[in-house]
């Protein structure tokens, strides 16, 4: 059950009368926070001295979830300006004293960015991501950085070499948060901060949020900035945000959105208005929807009967909330598609040392082969690196490159047929088709099914919490997955999923404080 945070319909004299206690903060969500700030029955102060002591709690003793690289020493120095602010008749920004917690490989002004790597331990930049920059000007208080598969190579864990062991999953501690916005995603979830920043690739912000009961969003490539973000692969990296509901989730996506000159994949949405998609949070909201199972995605004989089973309830919550759905949507020409394949394009060591050049002269290395033989880096990505060695050909000539993008292209055309021919407003399937799997496992089939369909179109994917497993346990997902510049779709399909199932719940692990 959510904890309330006080009881902000009393009288102002009541108020005035109560002995002050600390706040609540366990799974209350960002307009609460805002409300109870904006009434002044709540300190910003407060309310990050609450989360920094469920991280002091919980994260490397009790649980020992072990998500945070690094709590902002300035953390309370911000939240009394943002009190000052207000007492001084300021007006609040949209997201005023909301204490985020960052994926440490967004830079950020004053703290080590280091991508999970020991390598970049040394590299402190004097700035901030885009995003970063934006939820700080929109009142946001940045409280920590969190741990990462390093640099974003893996989708299965969270393990890295700036921090000893592996991030824990707060439903079951013996068991992985996915990767590589792991930590973020363990954070959030334990209630270590309100919401968080999050990068995705391939999986990254959709997997670790099914993992651990969130809502993450994927969007159109090109409608959120990776402006100072360290590269995975410009091609595919989209960053955005991880939280408990989607309410909480579009309301950092609102600040975040829109045009970076520093990212040309950007360039798209520079004239292109951002909706207000709060408006799109209707409760009825898949009413008259027409969504369509995307068998494609999971079908796959590892696929667990639990998580399946799970599917099928969600299906059904869909249905009964007003929505059709068309088990079987035939698509011959996106199949026969995603079956050629159209060669390698190891984009990393470019797209790396294109942002240590930039980030010159504080980052400690320059080029991947410094990061090579420096040996600070944790010998699970060894392969990873010598294979972005092997890059001798810049990207603009890699065949695989070039045809990589036509097949993009093609597989946008004939999905989009589809949907037209069907009249859908979207697809849905399991976010992953495997519960998650006991730490260290790399055996047991781990069932991400993200990989394909949101990085191969560069069209928007929302994952949000559709159950547990395993004894009712473990959370799983479910992705609506949608057309491109369709976002307020998607929310207005996810939200109104989420208001009539209600799966949301807080792990045992971490409970309130006293």
């Amino acid at each position: 059950m959510r904890r309330l945070l006080l009881p902000l319909l009393a009288a102002p004299a009541a108020l005035a009368a109560q002995t002050p206690r600390a706040p609540q903060v366990v799974e209350t969500p960002v307009a609460e926070l805002r409300r109870a700030l904006a009434a002044r029955t709540l300190t910003c102060r407060a309310l990050v001295e609450a989360y920094q002591r469920r991280i002091e709690a919980y994260d490397k003793r009790g649980p020992a979830v072990n998500a945070i690289v690094v709590v902002a020493p300035d953390a309370l120095q911000v939240a009394d300006s943002l009190d000052a602010h207000l007492r001084g008749g300021g007006r609040p920004g949209p997201l005023h004293c909301v204490p985020v917690i960052v994926k440490d490989n967004f830079e950020t002004r004053g703290l080590a960015t280091t991508a999970g790597s020991l390598s970049l331990a040394e590299y402190v930049p004097d700035r901030d991501a885009f995003q970063v920059r934006r939820v700080r000007e929109a009142g946001a208080v940045i409280l920590a950085k969190s741990n990462m598969a390093e640099f974003a190579f893996t989708p299965f864990e969270t393990v890295s070499s700036i921090l000893p062991g592996y991030t824990r999953n707060p439903y079951a501690l013996d068991r992985v948060t996915a990767g590589s916005s792991g930590g973020t995603a363990a954070a959030v979830a334990a209630s270590f901060g309100a919401v968080g920043l999050g990068t995705d690739t391939g999986n990254s912000i959709r997997g670790p949020s099914s993992h651990q009961a969130l809502v993450g969003i994927r969007s159109t490539m090109g409608l959120t900035s990776r402006g100072g973000v360290v590269p995975l692969n410009l091609g595919a990296d989209v960053a955005g945000p991880m939280a408990r509901t989607v309410a909480d989730a579009v309301a950092v996506f609102q600040v975040v959105a829109g045009y970076d000159p520093a990212d040309t994949a950007t360039t798209v949405a520079r004239d292109r208005a951002i909706p207000d998609y709060a408006a799109s949070l209707r409760a009825d909201g898949l009413r008259g929807a027409r969504l369509g199972v995307l068998r494609a995605a999971y079908e796959r004989p590892s696929a667990d009967s639990g998580v399946l089973a799970v599917f099928a309830r969600a299906v059904a919550d869909l249905r009964r909330a007003g929505a059709t759905v068309v088990d079987t949507v035939p698509m011959p020409a996106v199949d026969s598609l995603l079956r050629t394949s159209a060669g390698e394009c190891n984009r990393f060591k470019e797209d790396l040392e294109g942002f240590l050049a930039a980030a010159s002269p504080r980052a400690p290395v320059r080029t991947l082969d410094e990061i090579v033989k420096s040996r600070r880096w944790h010998p699970t990505i060894q392969a990873r690196l010598e294979n972005g060695l092997r890059a001798t050909a810049p990207i603009a000539r890699q065949p695989g490159c070039a045809a990589g993008e036509a097949r993009r292209a093609a597989v946008r055309t004939a999905l989009l047929a589809v949907m037209d021919a069907q009249k859908l407003d979207a697809f849905v399937y399991p976010t992953w088709s495997n519960p998650p799997r006991l730490i260290g496992d790399l055996n047991t089939p781990a069932g991400d099914n993200s990989q394909v369909f949101s990085p191969l179109t560069g069209w928007p994917a929302v994952q949000v919490p559709m159950g547990y497993t395993r004894g009712n346990t473990l959370p799983a997902g479910i992705t609506f997955f949608g057309r491109a510049w369709d976002e307020a779709t998607l929310f207005r399909l996810a939200y109104a999923y989420e208001q009539a199932t209600k799966h949301r719940r807080a792990p045992a692990s971490t409970p309130p404080l006293r």
